[in-house]
């Protein structure tokens, strides 16, 4: 297994039309557990690796586009529906970038759980990771 700091994180869809490259560690892997994000991937939570706007690309395929709030872009493949990419408008330098869409998501341990208003009561995570009941760094659970 390589570390979280690895330079180089490399995935994309299940049917291999799109492919990306992340070239930095990720600045926060987190798990969501938002409405928005459980319906888009139909699971209960989604993990995410955040990182650098200008250390990620898409290198091969061109995904789909789909504003999905006022406030934020999300990405996916059009033939096989694969969720890629988040970008929240307020922070453009960011994009989230599913750890289930990695070639090697074993190695992108979650250090945060956000927007645990929204966890469904059935789901229990005690990981002991930090909790916040909305988005990163924002009102935190005691």
């Amino acid at each position: 297994m390589t570390s979280p700091e690895a330079t180089e994180h490399n995935g994309g869809c299940f049917c291999g039309a799109v492919r990306y490259r992340a070239s930095a560690p990720p600045l926060v892997v987190a798990h969501c557990h938002c409405t928005m994000c459980r319906r888009v991937a139909g699971a209960p939570l989604v993990t995410w690796a955040v990182f650098a706007t200008d250390a990620f690309a898409f290198t091969q395929g061109t995904p789909a586009e789909l504003r999905s709030s006022p406030q934020a872009v999300r990405t996916y493949c059009a033939r096989c529906g694969t969720p890629l990419t988040f970008v929240a408008d307020e922070r453009p330098q960011m994009i989230d970038v599913t750890v289930g869409s990695m070639d090697r998501p074993e190695d992108l341990a979650p250090t945060v759980h956000v927007w645990t208003s929204s966890r469904l009561p059935w789901l229990h995570c005690e990981d002991g990771l930090p909790r916040y009941r909305r988005g990163f760094g924002e009102d935190r659970e005691a």
